[in-house]
């Protein structure tokens, strides 16, 4: 049976997780993780929103049951209901392509104002 402390929020790697405390050294907390709840964000973290970034980092979620380092103070407990793995990779991960998408309109719509701009400036 479970402890509700063992049971845990992890963030990990710009993704976020429900997970098991494995061992903690105080400033690390090795987490297993058992639902994702947050799919990682793609591309270069050092150059945000930049698609000509020279490393375009894929982010894979992590694994069922992989064991993960987390800082400590990234790891809150959870009380809620744990999801079945797949049904949470598959909820994080239509998120996180919803995200993308919206800010694939807003940018779209953005350049459709400029382009508006642009013919009122006369320039």
């Amino acid at each position: 049976m479970e402890t509700e402390q063992s049971i845990v929020r992890a963030e990990y790697k710009t993704g976020q997780y429900i997970g098991r405390v494995v061992e903690t050294d105080g400033r690390r907390t090795l987490v297993e993780v058992l639902a994702v709840l947050r799919h990682p964000t793609q591309g270069d973290l050092h150059s945000s929103f930049n698609p000509d970034a020279a490393l375009f980092h894929e982010r894979r979620a992590s694994a069922y049951r992989e064991k993960v380092w987390a800082l400590s103070h990234e790891v809150k407990p959870y009380g809620g209901e744990i999801p079945e793995y797949r049904e949470s990779l598959a909820a994080a991960f239509g998120a996180e392509a919803e995200r993308i998408d919206r800010m694939k309109r807003w940018a779209e719509r953005c350049q459709t104002q400029l382009d508006s701009l642009k013919a009122d400036y006369g320039i």
